[in-house]
């Protein structure tokens, strides 16, 4: 039989849980939290090239394997249809960011919460009012860098026309899946990607002004046309500045719907 003294001494005892063991992203991360001064400026430097460089990868390997595998699987008379164009983009955003958020998760055990994704409840009325007002502001902001653009580099086609992916709509039945895929889907796929996983990470390491301007170029580069992406930089500049403001990704998924439904207007209906 224990003795009283055994039982308190029992009672008393914590356990203590084994020691998880380190990996060498752990000790990387340690490091760069305890770092000062210039070190730490070059540490926050190569975080956040290291991040838009990772998400630029991914959406590219994206592209190319899911294109692959069309080129491989359908016939080659199949590949320009408006279904596999659809089809197409559904599963690139898929695999993005399927990679991009549970990849780092996997394999460095670099966890995403729904607070750095930005997608903290559903739209308010903040979010609804914001949208229309943000689009004006940026695409004056967008137009009078488009101007200095121009005088900057006036041998530039800036009148090439956006390729989306789509050609001859004819059917109401290829509308709607082009009208789903451009304005529905894309903008919250990418909210999620760029504004929510990308700038959500380096906002929780950095401060706003760096945050913004890495996930705005790396917005701009990854849709490939210089025109487009002088519009789409200056569109990623305010949706930061609005999840600045109301902490989600919301209203930048509304200002994206509204730019790619007007877009989508002049494409395929006007």
């Amino acid at each position: 039989m224990a003795t009283v003294k055994e039982k308190k001494t029992a009672k008393t005892t914590k356990k203590v849980a084994p020691a998880k063991p380190r990996g060498r992203f752990a000790r990387i991360r340690e490091s760069f939290e305890k770092s000062k001064g210039w070190k730490r400026t070059a540490w926050l430097t190569l975080f956040g090239v290291g991040l838009a460089v990772w998400v630029g990868a991914v959406l590219f390997v994206a592209q190319f394997v899911v294109a692959f595998l069309f080129v491989k699987i359908l016939p080659r008379e199949d590949l320009t249809s408006n279904v596999v164009s659809s089809v197409y983009q559904v599963l690139v955003y898929a695999l993005s960011m399927a990679a991009i958020i549970f990849v780092p998760w996997a394999v460095l055990h670099y966890r995403t919460s729904r607070n750095e994704l930005g997608l903290r409840g559903l739209p308010t009325w903040t979010d609804i009012f914001l949208a229309p007002i943000g689009f004006i502001v940026v695409m004056i902001a967008a137009g009078i860098l488009m101007a200095i653009m121009m005088a900057i580099l006036p041998g530039v086609d800036w009148e090439q026309a956006q390729e989306v992916g789509y050609n001859n709509l004819y059917r109401a039945g290829d509308f709607f899946l082009a009208f789903i895929c451009l304005v529905v889907l894309a903008p919250i796929c990418e909210e999620i990607i760029f504004r929510g996983w990308l700038y959500g990470k380096l906002r929780f390491r950095m401060s706003a002004v760096p945050a913004i301007i890495i996930t705005s170029l790396l917005f701009g580069i990854m849709h490939g046309q210089l025109n487009v992406g002088v519009t789409v930089f200056a569109m990623s500049l305010g949706m930061c500045v609005m999840r600045e403001l109301t902490g989600t990704i919301w209203s930048g998924v509304l200002l994206h719907m509204i730019k790619n439904g007007i877009a989508f207007y002049f494409l395929f209906v006007a």
